[in-house]
């Protein structure tokens, strides 16, 4: 009888060399018969026996511990990766085509549901946790931690957004975490605060495995946020492989890269490096996957997405949209030598199936009280009345000119000479008097983002056409004027179209600033979602903007100058 065969995986030796040729000790005993039972052992010979037989089965002991360490490694392994990005401070739950998703309580329900049934769990964020609603404008991020604690958040990548506020209230965000945040190519060298808060990358144990997670920051933060003097980047390719490289090193090779840097360079991020299994992103609230949202079709792509690495080896990549709205579910297998044999997932939708988690509800409404009474505060004193839309007889929209020129003061960093904003994104108009943050948000309720384009002036004339054709007409900032044939055919109504008093040039490029809604295409803007110049997800929210301007240029005041004129 053998308890252990000499096959090709050498385990007969591992077995030997803790307890001898113990296959030999069981042999003599079953052959003299012994085994029959100790009754049948000479008394002179028991205690022999009994030494021996006691030596044995301590030897199997430690043979079979070294046995299931040895097999543990010729197992497979899986990992089930949850992760959210760009939740920018939504606690409560938002509307999607007249569907309430999201909100802090109902994510809680629903990420404890989802632990519980995976296996080897691991909850991961993608960054840009500050700004978006007055709860952050009230707290700096700490309501949002408060619930990334409760829930057991494991690992967090820096948002751009994280400096809105400079480096002292990400700081003391930082120093509150329960969990490391990460940066590969963020240089804190020089800032104090920060030095020891933020980190390349974090090895977290996970059912008896080591996985390595690797932060990273998208490029453009100096342009489109306020890290200051003392905050500096490195360059992204080479600081993220060389964390990576960090962690291979010490034998992992299970390696997530967490990164806070857009779509785009998701994917040309992932064929530069290598020893990376998975990509998950953020910055661009990218949605992939199918959500069940009647009339909702914003997916821009399978979730995940495949690319190939830079030694050939395939890499996923994933997303998940914006807010809390789904939490993205990844479940992986690797084999003993850490390669990803197979893999499924989904977003998650949150929606009212999750019952709202009563701790966390409770949690909220002590925290949401100040948010009332912010909602009353004045931001500053408009000047005079601004109406919603724009006329032929009364001229332009004066509330969509300072939305425009908001935008393009918040985004003249990133390279913009002018913006646009969609006349539907203008939702309510303004009184003369004092204007209170509770106003603004009626203002610009969704929450969009400022996208910055790369235009030629023949795409830029396009844009504008589209809009006269009733797909989204556009307001252009202080500066632009354009001017159009109201009675002239559909595709053939603009006249002319001006920057600082210049032409626009078709073979010139312009960079614009639009919203995320309208950049993606929306109200059939496919010209912008289609041009293939330098794109900027700036991450700056439409009402941050907004608020800044009026605290800004407070008295606001706003005339008609003729930013778009109709001709017969």
């Amino acid at each position: 009888m053998r308890f252990f065969s000499r096959g090709p995986c050498g385990a007969s030796r591992i077995v030997g060399a803790f307890s001898g040729d113990l296959e030999g000790e069981y042999d003599f005993f079953e052959s003299v018969g012994h085994i029959a039972g100790k009754d049948s052992i000479p008394v002179n010979l028991r205690g022999w026996y009994t030494s021996r037989m006691r030596r044995l089965f301590t030897r199997l002991g430690f043979a079979a511990l070294a046995l299931t360490a040895f097999t543990s490694a010729w197992a497979d392994f899986t990992l089930t990766i949850l992760h959210t990005n760009d939740l920018h401070a939504h606690v409560e739950p938002v509307r999607v085509k007249g569907k309430s998703v999201g909100g802090y309580a109902r994510q809680a329900t629903a990420l404890l549901q989802l632990k519980e049934e995976s296996e080897n769990p691991i909850l991961l964020n993608a960054g840009d946790t500050f700004q978006g609603t007055l709860y952050f404008n009230a707290y700096e991020g700490l309501v949002d931690l408060t619930f990334m604690n409760l829930v057991g958040y494991q690992a967090m990548a820096v948002g751009n957004h994280e400096f809105d506020r400079g480096v002292d209230a990400f700081a003391n965000f930082a120093r509150l975490a329960n969990f490391p945040l990460l940066s590969a190519n963020l240089d804190v060298s020089k800032e104090a605060k920060l030095e020891k808060l933020v980190q390349p990358s974090t090895v977290l144990e996970v059912g008896g495995e080591r996985v390595g997670v690797v932060g990273a920051i998208t490029p453009s933060l100096p342009e489109i946020s306020s890290p200051g003097p003392t905050v500096g980047l490195k360059d992204y390719v080479k600081s993220v492989q060389a964390a990576v490289n960090d962690l291979t090193k010490r034998g992992i090779n299970k390696i997530i890269l967490l990164n806070h840097s857009g779509w785009e360079l998701d994917q040309s991020a992932a064929k530069q490096l290598y020893d990376i299994d998975i990509v998950v992103g953020g910055h661009s609230h990218t949605l992939l996957g199918h959500v069940d949202i009647p009339e909702f079709d914003g997916s821009q792509g399978e979730y995940p997405l495949k690319a190939t690495d830079a030694k050939g080896k395939e890499v996923l990549i994933v997303q998940a949209w914006e807010w809390g709205k789904v939490i993205g579910k990844m479940k992986l297998v690797f084999d003993d030598k850490g390669i990803v044999k197979s893999y499924e997932g989904a977003p998650v939708l949150i929606d009212d199936s999750y019952i709202e988690n009563p701790f966390v509800t409770g949690m909220l409404t002590a925290f949401k009280k100040p948010i009332e009474d912010l909602q009353k505060q004045p931001v500053a004193e408009l000047a005079n009345d601004l109406n919603r839309m724009w006329s032929p007889e009364g001229g332009d929209s004066l509330m969509g000119s300072v939305i425009s020129d908001a935008a393009l003061e918040a985004t003249k960093n990133a390279g913009a000479v002018a913006a646009f904003w969609n006349s539907g994104g203008v939702r309510s108009e303004l009184t003369a008097g004092k204007i209170t943050y509770g106003q603004l948000i009626e203002v610009c309720p969704f929450g969009n983002q400022l996208t910055v384009l790369e235009l030629t002036g023949k795409e830029l004339k396009g844009a504008i056409e589209h809009g006269l054709s009733g797909g989204g007409f556009l307001l252009p900032s202080k500066g632009f004027e354009y001017t159009f044939n109201i009675n002239a055919a559909t595709g053939k109504q603009l006249v002319s179209a001006k920057l600082n008093g210049v032409e626009i040039k078709d073979d010139q490029k312009y960079r614009v600033t639009v919203n995320n809604f309208t950049a993606s295409g929306g109200d059939g803007h496919v010209i912008l979602r289609d041009a293939k110049g330098t794109r900027i997800e700036t991450g700056l929210l439409d009402l941050d903007a907004l608020i800044d301007y009026f605290k800004a240029n407070a008295p606001v005041k706003m005339t008609n100058e003729g930013r778009v004129k109709a001709i017969k």
